[in-house]
């Protein structure tokens, strides 16, 4: 079932049907929260194990090449 949000990111400006840029804007949106599930998990298996994280963290992502910062 879709929410108001995905309802409205399946118009253009123009309130026309865009399914093209729907998928894309989707698809930034699952990888991005791909990439912060996996952050959240790095910070509470560093807590388990009683470490912290001191610096930045730098992420290739092997399925899209895109380096996360």
């Amino acid at each position: 079932m879709l929410n108001k949000k995905d309802k409205d990111l399946r118009k253009n400006a123009s309130g026309c049907n865009d399914p093209t840029a729907y998928e894309v804007l989707k698809n930034l949106e699952d990888e991005e929260e791909r990439f912060h599930k996996l952050l959240h998990t790095i910070f509470y298996i560093c807590k388990l194990a009683d470490f912290e994280i001191e610096g930045r963290i730098v992420l290739i992502d092997r399925r899209t090449g895109k380096t996360w910062r």
